[in-house]
């Protein structure tokens, strides 16, 4: 793989027209502050326009010399740690900006003193810096630039400012910090740090410590004094002291200890204890922290692919937000999405994720003993003692992934983050010093002896174009030195060298061209997910360029033959092509066959089989034919039933069909050539070819392939030729074979209702007999209980509509009431009483029997729910002997037996004594003399001897009862005035009864 690709990241360079040799220098917002020398205590501000210009915005004077300088984009502030009198002060410099409009006053107060004291209308143009006074001498700090938090790290402990936001009036407001948090750390002297949204990264000479400040639930408790500690951490698991620093011991010799690396939970083993004190005033607001360590990495002074060197010591220590993708509608909010922590040996790089997960992403090797490195989303610039370097790093990768976990699917697709990283570019510089970033320039110190200049300028390497020249002359400053802002090219720009780059490495270096094009990829990626990426001119541009990428991928994953080449069907999706333009960019048009890869072959079959929109045309449906007979014969039934092949020649079909089951045969083949036959309307060959198996062996074949006959038109299950043909021909080997896919996950039933409903042409109102007997015929085989219970109630809504509305089937159905009762385990078997009742029905509902019969058996069993069948069964209530049988049946089912039998007195007394021999058994038998003997004799009673129905049923009931009860309790159940030679018999009876017993 080729490790460096010698590509133009960087464009123009200008000079900045300093007055005074910059000693430090760092970016603002858009703005470019430098320090100089010891010579000159000021810091000169230059305002950066388009393409790199500088303009002078004016300059103010420091303490003294700067050590250090570091801009906060939150707050808009500069914080210097200065130099005077060999002593060092930390102090941040706000409200610089009026100093551009010609203000010259500036204040200076000590940090937490009462601003608004200070501060008033006539005030607040002018510049304010704030002292911050430190216990020990300040050596380090670093800004957030998510919240503006300043970190200044100090020996042994790191020192936390939060910026505060004071309102002074609706006009004013004024910045200022609060000292809130000391992190104590025995054995530790920062020689760097960075501070990012409560990540703390710290590096001495040779150790590096990545931590985290988590927030800890609030004590019911606030008394506690506002300088205390917080939480104390183990110093190691055996309580040993700290050894983590190179300690000499005797006067000859130093102890060098291995290198150590440990990650996430293992980090707190590393034995360097922290101690937190909380320095903020306390109130019902104060937050209280706790430490987590997430890295912590050891190296040794030989760990150099040079062998030992003296000078190695780590340097350029970063952390690197990475912010969730923004949207239209979350333009304005920029939510942390992913975390880097980057640092640096002489010779080697170390970047790692700090997010969700701590692991090292990549290692940086270098050709040349490097100065200093920054990081930013889409690279890693490095400087040498000749070369500004730039590296392709995999934060975006990281960040993706993050995003969303299930990135690599068959949809989405990244480039993975442990993909090897390559040097971009190499550029010639004379003596590199310093390096920062800012947006999409590079802003480069180069200091070098004046007898070196002539000589290091050599033709035989590129050089930037200088398209100004700095003005100074040689009595300012020393000669040699340069301050360069670098105009890095635009993403577009060197997207575009990348892809034509690519195709250099096409034929002969696969594995190249995958990894050039990735890293364009990515390239554009990085920018997508950039806070500023909406309101860039280039947004549109960049959408089309990473679509475009994603082609260039799917490209490559499809011709070459790799391990990974089923990543051609999500780079494929996330371009946007159709299959068309995917055919059109792979397949050549001449005639001779052509040899295609997996990726190809598996892109194709994968969107032929999953449903989309898109109908290919003739010729290309033909071609995508071809390609499946010669790549994967196996595969063109599959393949023919799609609906993109709609256009497909049925002739050609058939015949690469008829040469494949001669190797192959099939049921699912078989089909297939069946449905052929059905589009070139020769219905000899379909009956032959649906005549090879037995009906039960076909529907199993459509489990095979349910395309056959059903298929989905923008989103919605539509019926094929093959299910038009089977409903006119074969309805029962059409139900058979729907209920066989929905049993086996290939159709839902909501998809069965709307097939069969545009099957029938009916409206979603409507139901079809043809759904009416799928609905049937799944209650036999269906064991799940919600879908068995759905259709149950659906099944009786329709018998019920039909019953009331007094409609007949539109087509006859396929199984009668005794079919199901003898095949289906919740039709049970009509009770006699509610044959008796519908014995007396009229003759209007003889045409409805069979519904009436199969309603009738669903209620006889122990299936349906009927509570919530109730008001399915509403309808019929006064539905005559209908209706009867339904309430009687829902009020037994509901264990209401007093109920039932008033229902049938009162309608169908006849059938009161059948319906009580029937349900009124065992702990029911009670209702016999409870109920039923008594509202007879009181109907009798009143009816008198004009009602024979009555007086036989009385008599019925009379005979059961006397067998049942005590010679008293019968009396005592009988009428007073009652007739004693009616009811003689039955207590003679009773009482010949108890005799013999």
């Amino acid at each position: 793989m080729v490790q460096l690709y010698n590509l133009h990241p960087f464009g123009s360079q200008r000079v900045v027209p300093c007055k005074q040799e910059p000693a430090h220098f760092c970016c603002g917002r858009d703005v470019l502050f430098v320090a100089s020398t010891a010579a000159s205590c000021r810091v000169e501000v230059f305002a950066v326009r388009d393409h790199g210009r500088c303009e002078p915005l004016g300059s103010f004077a420091t303490l003294g010399p700067v050590l250090r300088m570091a801009h906060s984009q939150a707050g808009d502030y500069l914080v210097t740690i200065e130099e005077k009198s060999k002593a060092t002060f930390l102090r941040a410099y706000m409200n610089w900006r009026c100093m551009s409009a010609g203000s010259s006053r500036v204040c200076v107060r000590m940090v937490g003193h009462k601003v608004e004291e200070s501060y008033s209308e006539t005030l607040k143009e002018q510049m304010s810096i704030v002292e911050m006074p430190l216990s020990d001498p300040p050596l380090c700090m670093s800004c957030c630039p998510v919240n503006g938090d300043l970190i200044v790290g100090c020996k042994n402990k790191l020192v936390l400012f939060c910026l505060k936001y004071l309102v002074i009036n609706q006009n004013l407001t004024v910045l200022d910090f609060e000292r809130s948090l000391i992190l104590h750390i025995d054995n530790i002297i920062p020689a760097e740090v960075a501070f990012c949204a409560r990540h703390i990264a710290v590096t001495t000479e040779l150790d590096v410590l990545i931590l985290k400040l988590e927030l800890v639930q609030q004590s019911a408790d606030r008394t506690e004094p506002c300088a205390h500690r917080v939480s104390t951490l183990e110093k190691s698991v055996d309580g040993g002291s700290s050894t983590h620093t190179l300690q000499p011991e005797l006067d000859e010799f130093i102890v060098c200890q291995k290198p150590v690396e440990l990650l996430g939970e293992e980090s707190k083993l590393c034995e360097i204890p922290i101690t937190l004190e909380s320095t903020e005033l306390p109130t019902k607001d104060t937050q209280r922290f706790q430490v987590r360590y997430l890295l912590f990495r050891c190296f040794t002074p030989d760990q150099s692919p040079f062998g030992f060197c003296e000078e190695t010591k780590l340097h350029s220590v970063q952390l690197l937000p990475v912010y969730q993708t923004a949207h239209e509608e979350t333009e304005n909010k920029k939510e942390l999405l992913s975390l880097f922590c980057f640092f640096s040996l002489p010779h080697v790089g170390y970047l790692y994720s700090v997010g969700k997960l701590v692991e090292l992403i990549s290692t940086y090797q270098y050709s040349e003993k490097s100065e200093q490195a920054v990081l930013t989303p889409q690279f890693l610039h490095v400087i040498t003692s000749e070369n500004l370097q730039c590296f392709t790093v995999r934060c975006s990768a990281a960040a993706a992934r993050d995003e969303d976990p299930y990135i690599d699917t068959t949809v989405k697709a990244c480039p993975p983050v442990a993909l090897d990283v390559c040097t971009l570019r190499m550029q010639l510089f004379i003596g590199p010093r310093a390096i920062c970033h800012f947006k999409n320039h590079i802003i480069l110190l180069t200091k070098a002896d004046t007898e070196d200049i002539t000589e290091r300028r050599k033709p035989t390497r590129r050089m930037l174009k200088t398209d100004s020249i700095k003005s100074r002359t040689s009595s300012e400053t020393e000669p040699g030195w340069n301050l360069y802002i670098i105009n890095t090219v635009s993403t577009i720009q060197l997207y575009r060298e990348m892809v034509d780059y690519s195709k250099t490495y096409e034929n002969v270096k696969t594995e190249s061209c995958i990894h050039l094009l990735s890293e364009a990829h990515l390239l554009v990626r990085a920018a997508v997910m950039d806070p500023s990426f909406l309101e860039s001119d280039e947004k549109e541009e960049l959408l089309r360029a990473f679509r475009e990428s994603c082609a260039f991928l799917g490209d490559c994953y499809s011709r070459f033959d790799t391990k990974d080449y089923h990543l051609a069907l999500p780079y494929y999706r996330m371009s946007g092509l159709s299959m068309t333009e995917v055919l059109q960019r792979l397949v050549s048009e001449r005639d001779e066959i052509q040899t295609y890869e997996r990726g190809f072959i598996f892109y194709l079959t994968h969107s032929l089989n999953e449903d989309l929109n898109e109908e290919l045309s003739k010729d290309s449906a033909n071609k995508v034919l071809q390609i499946f007979y010669h790549a994967d014969p196996v595969q063109l039934p599959h393949v023919l039933c799609s609906p993109c092949m709609r256009n497909v020649c049925p002739l050609t079909a058939m015949k690469y069909l008829q040469q494949v089951e001669e190797m192959m045969p099939s049921v699912v083949l078989t089909l297939t050539k069946a449905f052929m036959a059905l589009k070139m309307q020769d219905l000899t060959m379909y009956e032959h070819e649906m005549d090879s198996y037995k009906e039960t062996t076909l529907a199993c074949g459509f489990i095979g392939q349910p395309q056959l006959l059903r298929q989905l038109k923008e989103g919605i299950v539509t019926p094929t030729e093959f299910a038009v043909h089977l409903k006119e021909t074969q309805p029962g080997l059409l139900v058979t074979a729907t209920v066989a896919l929905h049993e086996n996950s290939k159709i839902e039933l909501e998809e069965a209702d709307t097939f069969f409903q545009l099957l029938c042409g009916k409206s979603e109102n409507s139901i079809p007999q043809l759904l009416v007997d799928f609905w049937e015929a799944l209650l036999v085989v269906c064991s799940q209980e919600e879908i068995l219970q759905e259709l149950l109630l659906r099944v009786t809504s329709q018998y019920v509509w039909r019953i009331s509305k007094k409609q007949l089937p539109d087509t006859k159905p396929l199984k009668t009431a005794e079919d199901l009762i003898n095949s289906c385990n919740h039709f049970g078997l009509i009770f006699p009483w509610v044959t008796s009742i519908m014995s007396g029905a009229s003759l209007s509902d003889q045409d409805y029997c069979e519904d009436i019969s199969k309603l009738q058996s669903l209620l006889c069993s122990q299936s349906i729910d009927i509570d919530a069948a109730l008001p399915v069964l509403e309808p019929l209530r006064e539905a005559g002997d209908v209706g009867l049988a339904i309430q009687v049946l829902c009020s037994t089912r509901a264990g209401r037996y007093e109920e039932a039998i008033e229902q049938l007195l009162g309608r169908r007394p006849d059938t009161a004594v059948l319906y009580a021999q029937h349900e009124l058994r065992d702990d029911n038998r009670a209702v016999w003399w409870n109920k039923l003997l008594p509202d007879l004799c009181k109907r009798a009673r009143l009816n008198g001897n004009d009602c024979p129905v009555l007086i036989s049923s009385l008599k019925e009931t009379l005979s059961v009862v006397a067998m049942e009860l005590e010679l008293s309790d019968l009396l005592s159940l009988l009428p007073e005035d009652g007739n004693a030679a009616f009811f003689l018999p039955h207590l003679l009876h009773c009482s010949q009864r108890r005799v013999l017993t």
